[in-house]
């Protein structure tokens, strides 16, 4: 039996999960767009393992999003995870953020899925993935214009999903795309996705794992008065 311990920091939904054998025990989040997971993340893995009446050391892995998202908020998920790996000296594994959105949505046999992150002004973060949740596009950080993900759409439906779906819907007009701005990455999706990188041990290398940024972190100062 395998006890994973599930975080999902990579936007403004501050998440977590327990899962035996990939089914979901409890599930803790609060999306915000304040980014309250400095203070929210500890408190809710307390109050998950509290709720499974479970203590850290029945914890078999840490699993947590690793990117790409939010600087800050990858760097505090992925701190708090390798500190419990260190601490309770168990395995890391590593989800993909865009992975476990893909997973949010239904296909049909011949429609793809392309999870998309907000990045800033028309930038997104985006991969694609068939009806199988297979990687068929890598992930890349891109700026959207009438021609994004022609080569998809010409040949099949195309479902959009995440918060960066909002700045693609007055430019991509093709009537094969569709969109889901409702998808946001949660530790409920990554239940099923760390059970089964657990049972083929994928594990990270806890001292040298560091989250997919995608870009270097840009600090934006503010214009002098």
């Amino acid at each position: 039996m395998a006890i994973l311990l599930n975080l999902e920091t990579a936007t403004t939904n501050c998440s977590v999960s327990i899962a035996k054998d990939g089914e979901i025990i409890v599930l803790k989040e609060h999306n915000s767009s304040n980014y309250s997971h400095a203070e929210q993340l500890h408190v809710f893995i307390e109050e998950a393992l509290r709720e499974a009446s479970l203590s850290s050391k029945d914890i078999s892995a840490i699993a947590v999003s690793k990117g790409p998202g939010s600087y800050t908020g990858l760097r505090i998920g992925v701190s708090a995870a390798k500190g419990l790996c260190f601490s309770l000296d168990i395995p890391l594994i590593a989800i993909p953020t865009l992975e476990s959105m893909a997973h949010q949505v239904s296909l049909d046999k011949t429609s793809v899925v392309i999870p998309v992150l907000d990045a800033r002004r028309m930038e997104v973060y985006s991969a694609v993935y068939d009806s199988g949740y297979k990687e068929i596009r890598e992930t890349r950080a891109e700026v959207i214009d009438a021609t994004s993900f022609a080569d998809f759409v010409e040949k099949c439906k195309v479902v959009i999903a995440g918060n960066g779906a909002e700045k693609c819907k007055d430019i991509l007009t093709h009537p094969n795309f569709e969109f889901n701005t409702g998808v946001v990455p949660s530790a409920k999706e990554i239940a099923f996705l760390s059970y089964v990188k657990y049972k083929n041990s994928d594990f990270e290398d806890v001292a040298y794992f560091e989250p997919y940024y995608l870009k270097d972190f840009v600090l934006l100062q503010k214009k002098k008065a």
